[in-house]
């Protein structure tokens, strides 16, 4: 099998778990193959967990869940120096953290304080941690998978704004369609008959890393085009400077994206054109991927939450006056 082949065969199965969520595990499939970390935000009990367990179970990965509260300290994620007895000598070692693994689930990150979210930034960005003025690098495969509740705000810390900068998307999660949720009875239904079961089951498929690595060696080489760059740098641009394009652009945007938006954008829309098949991006592969690339890199003014403006309105718009290549 080939890469390409390998990668639909693991969305496949991630949706044979995870029902009526298609365009959420094709997202997160992106951002594996974009080398990026993903912020996933729903209501309670919209398979945000279930989505992320899904993918460590049908890959050869090592997942570890953290589940941020109020208590938590840096050191419970990152690890510690810890000493150690060793032939009646006291050596001091580093006994690393659960933050060393390949996918990580941050559940409900919004609730650990701004030192405990700060711990995270040097391992999303620069693939390492340091303690005590020694840096350890983190596996080859390493993805951050961060839930959150849009509501229950009360106890939660904001994240900052460099660390939302730090995921490549913010991936929303919504109900199920009736027939989807049906399905999900009648899969959990079977899931509990399993369970009680005394057969042994097959193993579920899964991939190894190498694949991984040898798929985002592909999505390296997917071409993308002058008119393409010039495309994503003038959606960038837009949310700098919307006064160009449009008036209540203007009102609405206070802050724009960053140059990792921009990168983002590339990384993304690139590994879409490779998940369909194509040699080059085009700009159905940019607009594909603009909203969750984008929509936690804009911070609205107070014009836009009066207007009950959410940021997603904001990329139509951006998207409807930012013209596209021929």
């Amino acid at each position: 099998m080939t890469a390409l082949n390998d990668l639909n065969a693991l969305q496949a199965s991630i949706a044979e778990a995870v029902l009526g969520q298609d365009e959420v595990i094709r997202q997160i499939i992106v951002g594996l193959l974009a080398n990026g970390h993903l912020l996933l935000e729903s209501l309670p009990g919209l398979a945000k967990t279930r989505t992320v367990k899904a993918l460590a179970r049908h890959l050869e990965a090592q997942m570890s869940r953290i589940q941020f509260t109020p208590d938590l300290l840096p050191s419970d994620i990152t690890g510690a120096e810890v000493l150690h007895q060793v032939d009646g000598q006291n050596l001091i070692r580093f006994q690393p953290g659960p933050l060393f693994g390949n996918l990580i689930l941050a559940d409900e990150i919004n609730r650990a304080p701004a030192k405990v979210q700060a711990a995270l930034l040097e391992a999303m960005e620069e693939r390492q941690i340091t303690v005590a003025g020694n840096s350890h690098p983190l596996p080859a495969l390493f993805m951050v998978l961060a839930t959150q509740n849009p509501i229950e705000q009360e106890g939660t810390y904001p994240l900052p704004e460099a660390q939302m900068d730090r995921f490549v998307m913010k991936v929303l999660l919504d109900y199920p369609s009736p027939a989807d949720e049906s399905r999900v009875l009648r899969m959990l239904r079977a899931e509990e008959q399993v369970q009680h079961a005394t057969a042994d089951t097959a193993p579920p498929f899964t991939l190894g890393q190498e694949v991984i690595f040898a798929a985002r060696r592909e999505v390296a080489t997917v071409a993308v085009s002058p008119a393409i760059d010039a495309y994503l740098i003038d959606l960038i641009n837009a949310t700098r400077r919307p006064a160009d394009y449009d008036a209540d652009l203007a009102r609405w945007i206070s802050i724009g994206a960053s140059p990792r938006g921009g990168i983002g954008l590339d990384r993304c829309a690139r590994a879409d054109a490779w998940l369909r098949g194509q040699a080059f991006v085009t700009p159905d592969n940019v607009r594909a991927v603009a909203y969750p690339v984008l929509r936690h890199r804009l911070q609205l003014s107070y014009d836009a939450v009066a207007d009950g403006v959410s940021a997603d309105q904001v990329l139509q718009r951006i998207l409807d006056k930012v013209a596209i290549p021929a």
